[in-house]
């Protein structure tokens, strides 16, 4: 009976030394375009063709890039409604021999998206599993963000609920400020909640805290904002409507001015009156963080005002 990892290996050699040859029995997790359909790599092009079938976030929007490229390959659905079922039946044809394909919507599978379950149990029961690497937000944000790209943290999308996004915030900020060395975060977040995260990251950063926020990644109006968060919430709010993709990334350091990061009282103040706070809300707001008295913080806030 053959070694188990020299028959791995067996499946590794077909599977990347012909690349006009037949696909190695296994499961391969094909990244797909962001936006731009050019992105489609020519492996993952012949991975889809020559597959028994294609595991689909949504079928529906699979086929249409399957259409695009004339790929016929029969597709089932594998969401993360029916991914522990899904894996299990899956799992049984790749134990008999198949070429399974799994794809996202867009982008690299497993990363924010289906994929993980099976992979899992895949390579569990000894089935070899093969990246086919292409696009990813996560990776073309990062890089083109403008902030240190060596050391970073890619932590999904923040909670929807504005409590439980601001803990999530200080619990990120509370490691940052014991890390050993600045750590690049890097989030997804969506259209009608990226306001209120800016602004959450302001309030728990500091306004001055540098950032970059990639929308629309790879499609026509691909856009990035980069400076102070303060200012990219300014920015952004200032439109008619928000719309778009979007993938945060916050700078890994800390402001040197303040242990805490944060800017002045002034700026902190003026920030969260650009969210819509009233004045005298977003001055008692700044004086419980800082944990100071109100009166303190109302004449640091005056003469703030007075250097204008």
């Amino acid at each position: 009976m053959p070694d188990e990892d020299v028959s791995h290996e067996a499946h590794e050699e077909e599977a990347y030394s012909r690349p006009d040859g037949p696909l190695a029995p296994g499961l391969y997790l094909v990244a797909t375009p962001i936006g731009n359909l050019e992105d489609m790599t020519l492996r993952g092009l012949r991975v889809l063709r020559n597959a028994d079938r294609i595991a689909c976030e949504d079928t529906r929007q699979t086929q249409k890039l399957l259409n695009h490229f004339g790929i016929r390959t029969p597709t089932v659905s594998y969401h993360l409604h029916n991914e522990r079922g899904r894996a299990e039946e899956l799992l049984a044809q790749l134990r008999s021999g198949a070429r399974i394909a799994v794809v996202s919507d867009a982008g690299t599978p497993a990363i924010a998206d289906p994929g993980e379950e099976l992979v899992r149990v895949a390579a569990a029961a000894g089935i070899a599993v093969f990246p086919v690497p292409g696009a990813s937000a996560v990776l073309s944000a990062l890089t083109a963000s403008g902030l240190p790209a060596e050391r970073f943290t890619f932590r999904g999308f923040l909670p929807s609920k504005p409590g439980e996004r601001r803990s999530a915030l200080e619990a990120v900020h509370a490691e940052m400020t014991a890390a050993a060395e600045p750590i690049t975060q890097v989030f997804y977040e969506t259209p009608h909640r990226i306001a209120d995260a800016l602004a959450d990251v302001s309030a728990v950063f500091g306004p001055a805290h540098p950032v970059a926020l990639a929308r629309e990644l790879t499609k026509l109006h691909e856009e990035f904002l980069r400076g102070a968060v303060a200012d990219v919430h300014t920015k952004l709010t200032a439109r008619d409507s928000i719309r778009g993709e979007m993938v945060l990334v916050l700078s890994g350091k800390l402001a040197a001015a303040d242990p805490a990061g944060r800017a002045s009282l002034g700026t902190a103040v003026k920030a969260l009156m650009a969210t819509g706070l009233d004045e005298k809300d977003a001055l008692k707001q700044v004086a419980r963080e800082r944990n100071i008295g109100k009166s303190d913080a109302y004449r640091e806030w005056q003469r703030s005002k007075s250097k204008r």
